[in-house]
């Protein structure tokens, strides 16, 4: 399967959580002159403090695949949020934006978390990517290293969003703002969280 068939990207790899990053630029990204207050923070590190340009055009490549993901209320929206919020929230578009993520979370994490352990390794994110080679013949050519950093990279979004411990043991996200995501008709989201049908009923509360 060609790239421009496959749904899947390795992208997540370029940058990571980006979570600094992505609040500092942010109101340049929602700016009417968005194109060019990037371009000169790309030249001028005025905000990033990120030391080579390479790294800040490709951190803000992301950040703007990300950023597009969404409709822009949902970033004025996000302004308004707390820090522990807006994690959560990046979380989210985290997976709205890579696949790879998303299949992930969805058949690794979530039924980790339903399991005795409750804990997640690089090797369970191993196996989710034979199951997604096995039919995408993009990933499949995909080297070891790129795996490895795809998975690792992972690991290291669900520690950033406080999702996972020093010990790898799974923990649950309890956004305080959850009428938001039954608001903008994601509230799937909140099953990501690994909460439960109780807990999100008291939280809304």
């Amino acid at each position: 399967m060609a790239k421009t068939t496959s749904p899947y990207s390795a992208a997540v790899t370029g940058g990571g959580f980006l979570f600094n990053e992505t609040n500092a630029i942010l109101p340049l990204l929602l700016d009417e002159n968005a194109v060019a207050l990037i371009k000169d923070e790309v030249l001028h590190n005025n905000l990033l403090h990120i030391n080579s340009e390479k790294s800040r055009k490709r951190n803000v490549a992301e950040i703007k695949r990300r950023f597009d993901t969404m409709p822009r209320s949902f970033w004025y929206d996000y302004m308004d949020m707390d820090d522990e919020n807006k994690r959560i929230a990046l979380f989210f578009v985290l997976l709205k934006t890579y696949k790879i993520l998303l299949d992930f979370h969805a058949n690794v994490t979530m039924r980790r978390w339903r399991s005795a352990t409750q804990d997640i390794s690089i090797d369970d994110l191993f196996m989710e990517f034979n199951t997604i080679s096995a039919k995408d013949e993009f990933v499949d050519s995909w080297s070891e290293s790129t795996k490895k950093k795809v998975a690792s990279g992972y690991l290291s979004i669900l520690r950033h969003c406080n999702m996972l411990d020093e010990n790898d043991r799974l923990i649950a996200l309890r956004p305080t703002n959850v009428d938001f995501y039954f608001a903008i008709g994601e509230p799937w989201f909140l099953d990501a969280c690994l909460l439960e049908p109780y807990e999100i009923e008291t939280l809304k509360r």
